[in-house]
């Protein structure tokens, strides 16, 4: 099978290297945390030294409550001396993707759920768009392995999966379903709805508040700009709370961070595809990606920030129309 030859060729690859670096995304969620953990927990079982490095900062408190719960060992990329011989593994992202920083040092894989083209120069890549969660591949390595997993892995894991897919309801498939399951019965379940039912703390309720207040509803579509900042994981939390709404099948928020512009959107309809929208709006200006029910963006110089513009472009490819009825 690809996944057995995949996985089995990596670890032997790795078996020769003194350090091996895992690298998720920059900003790292919930998933790429718990992707990267419970690969670093796999290769202990084959001597395999790792490091989990990240470029950016830890934004969630809820995903800080994970790293400390579960003795996750990650740190920023400027507390290692890195060469270009140290091989790096790119997990929940995917090299020459605008989130993942190109750090000194060899790719030599990469393992993602996101609609993405495998990197001519990485000889090694395991790439799943249909998978809704990274976490949810990593799993399925201990189970072609035949290997038992921590429990405090397959507590991470199953926090990735039930994140990234928020709570099996989006970009959902069956072997999501089935790593949950198999993960279900050797995690810490106490300490997963913990974190699951305490995501948010007094100080986000601001972010409610001017959110609530701002949105402006065109038919089914939610918007939303945050002039004066939101960080992006949190941008993804207000985008579920307004999807949540029976009225609403599409939102898009974006905020105005350090100089440059953060996007989120969440969808769920069928004849709109979140991922190829943003790509289209942020052309020659920013960078998109994701997938078609959750994507997210970034403008990297706030001075091409027309919100206007941008506002009438979404709603033009969204209706067909420029008409901005608010």
């Amino acid at each position: 099978m690809r996944e057995v030859h995949f996985i089995e060729e990596l670890i032997d690859t790795l078996k020769k290297e003194d350090t091996v670096f895992i690298q998720p995304h920059n900003y790292p969620d919930h998933d790429g945390v718990a992707s990267a953990f419970g690969l670093q927990s796999l290769f202990k079982f084959f001597d395999i030294k790792s490091h989990l490095v990240y470029e950016g900062e830890i934004q969630r408190d809820s995903l800080r409550q994970m790293i400390d719960s579960l003795d996750i060992e990650i740190h920023h990329i400027s507390e290692y001396n890195m060469n270009e011989q140290h091989k790096i593994v790119v997990v929940d992202g995917c090299k020459e993707n605008k989130n993942v920083t190109d750090l000194i040092g060899d790719e030599i894989a990469v393992i993602d759920h996101h609609l993405v083209k495998s990197p001519e120069d990485v000889p090694l890549s395991d790439i799943r768009p249909d998978y809704g969660a990274c976490a949810s591949i990593i799993s399925s390595y201990y189970d072609l392995l035949n290997i038992d997993i921590p429990q405090k892995s397959a507590t991470a894991l199953i926090i990735g999966i039930v994140m990234d897919t928020a709570l099996l309801t989006r970009g959902t498939s069956e072997q999501d379903v089935s790593s949950y399951s198999n993960l279900y019965s050797k995690a810490d379940m106490r300490l997963v709805n913990s974190i699951l039912r305490n995501y948010i703390q007094i100080k986000d309720l601001h972010f409610y508040k001017e959110a609530i207040n701002n949105v402006q509803i065109k038919n089914e579509v939610a918007y939303c700009h945050f002039p004066n900042g939101c960080n992006q994981n949190l941008l993804g939390i207000l985008g579920d709370f307004f999807l949540s709404l029976q009225e609403i099948d599409f939102v898009i928020l974006s905020a105005n961070n350090g100089g440059l512009i953060n996007f989120s959107l969440r969808n769920e309809r069928d004849d709109w595809n979140a991922a190829a929208l943003i790509q289209e709006v942020l052309k020659g200006i920013g960078f998109g990606g994701g997938h078609a029910d959750m994507a997210g963006g970034i403008i990297p110089d706030n001075r091409n920030f027309n919100e206007s513009k941008i506002k009438k472009l979404f709603y033009s490819l969204l209706f067909g129309t420029t008409t901005d009825n608010r």
